[in-house]
């Protein structure tokens, strides 16, 4: 898997222009109103109009006369990194997740409702990232793995020393787990429901617990409750 470097991270996110995207409806006499580079849409006396909110709110000052109604939609405010672009992914991305940029998302992943995977994490194939997850910046998912709804991966980008947390392949994690930065858990490893993960899982290992201790060793009966579906992907 890519290990981002935190300096490099930082850097683009330091460089990247600050922006505040809109939506803006707006009713009135339109033929009179010159909206330079906006995305605009619409004829007669209604337009759809995309843009920084600055450059919107230059139009709105400059010819409030002739702008009956407006109505301005917007979710961020001098975000300095985009959303990924999901559209060419061998993925299912449901509704209402948040994928920043940066982040790489391989074949046959799900992402579900509610999940953020931010910056510089990297979720290999099969793996689901279920409802309300987190998964921080820089985290490392291997494959076939679940990670449980309301469940942390904690992320790191300062201070740049730290490691991040790297899940290997078969893992399945617990909703509303926690493994804090810097933790390894390995190949094959289950973390319980609720667990908190401050220091790293043996492969096979099953750990339950504030903070996670080992319970057991892996068996059948531990298989059997965690086996995936690969009709879900």
């Amino acid at each position: 898997m890519r290990r981002v470097d935190p300096f490099e991270l930082a850097s683009y996110i330091k460089k990247a222009p600050k922006v505040t995207p809109v939506k803006a409806y707006f009713q009135g006499n339109m033929e009179k109103i010159d909206f330079k580079d906006l995305k605009v849409f619409g004829e007669g006396p209604f337009r759809i109009i995309f843009g920084e909110y600055k450059e919107v709110k230059e139009i709105i000052d400059n010819y409030h006369e002739d702008i009956y109604y407006y109505e301005i939609e917007s979710d961020r405010r001098n975000s300095a990194i985009p959303l990924l672009k999901i559209k060419e992914l061998d993925a299912r991305i449901e509704p209402g997740a948040i994928i920043r940029d940066q982040v790489i998302i391989e074949n046959k992943v799900i992402v579900m409702m509610g999940a953020v995977i931010n910056i510089g994490a990297h979720i290999k194939e099969k793996t689901m990232i279920d409802m309300n997850a987190v998964v921080g910046a820089r985290a490392q998912i291997g494959a076939n793995c679940h990670i449980g709804a309301g469940a942390v991966i904690a992320g790191v980008l300062e201070p740049p020393s730290k490691t991040p947390v790297v899940i290997e392949d078969n893992v399945m994690i617990g909703a509303n787990a926690v493994v804090l930065e810097g933790v390894k858990v390995g190949k094959g490893a289950v973390v319980a429901a609720g667990a908190v993960v401050i220091s790293d899982v043996e492969p096979n290992m099953v750990v339950a617990g504030q903070p996670a201790k080992q319970i057991k060793i892996k068996d059948q009966k531990t298989i059997d409750k965690t086996t995936l579906l690969d009709e879900l992907r």
